[in-house]
């Protein structure tokens, strides 16, 4: 019987923020495998460095992930362990980790996945809203089936999650508001950052805070499911 060989994917989350939001496990890994695979390795070396972690380091991004899945699934199956990470948060939530994890799951070869930081979690709990029963979209689309999208989560009842950039939240905001109606939400900003942020009220409110407040950082929204009272 043939002996597996392969090395382990590990999947490791690394802080949003603050730095020290890292578990003491990731570090452990981060320090032992063979090779860490990074979204950005001039953002992660920040990182690897403030922990004193020298393992090699290689890029893997969404313009490269489809020449440099094959090259780690080929590293993995010579029997090297790797971590990937991303900028910020959890691997795989709005970044690239799927062709790769897909990949690892094709070839048989042991994939484990640290729990750790992500920023949709926390604006959940922060703004108040129902925690119970919620909808992470992500980011929106930029043009293409984005009103699509948009239209079709109206009647969503569950509390909806979605990430955006700075220069994309006011028309966000005014398009939730054309098409949803006035509903209850929160606007979170660089969370576990120093200069974190959270505005509370409606979708009307926070649009006119955003007429006089111009907002840098990342952005998660947070936002009322639909009920009869909040259709108009």
């Amino acid at each position: 019987m043939e002996q597996n060989i392969s090395g382990k994917l590990y999947i490791v989350p690394t802080p949003i923020g603050n730095l020290e939001d890292i578990t003491l496990r990731a570090i452990r890994i981060l320090s032992e495998v063979s090779l860490i695979a990074a979204e950005d390795t001039r953002v992660s070396i920040v990182l690897l460095k403030h922990y004193k972690i020298i393992t090699p380091i290689i890029s893997f991004h969404s313009h490269n992930e489809v020449s440099r899945a094959p090259q780690l699934i080929s590293r993995l199956k010579s029997g090297e362990n790797i971590a990937l990470i991303s900028d910020a948060g959890t691997p795989g939530i709005s970044d690239p980790a799927y062709s790769i994890v897909k990949l690892a799951i094709e070839n048989n070869i042991p994939i484990e996945v640290l729990p750790g930081a992500t920023a949709l979690i926390p604006a959940l709990v922060i703004s108040g809203l129902p925690s119970h029963f919620f909808k992470f979209i992500g980011f929106l689309p930029h043009k293409k089936g984005r009103k699509t999208l948009i239209e079709n989560l109206k009647l969503e009842e569950a509390t909806i999650i979605l990430y955006e950039s700075p220069h994309r939240i006011n028309k966000t905001i005014h398009q939730l508001l054309e098409i949803w109606g006035d509903r209850n939400a929160v606007l979170v900003r660089e969370i576990s950052k120093k200069f974190e942020e959270v505005f509370r009220g409606t979708l009307s409110s926070i649009e006119k805070t955003l007429e006089l407040k111009e907002i840098k950082g990342e952005i998660v929204l947070v936002v009322e499911g639909y009920s009869k009272k909040t259709l108009t």
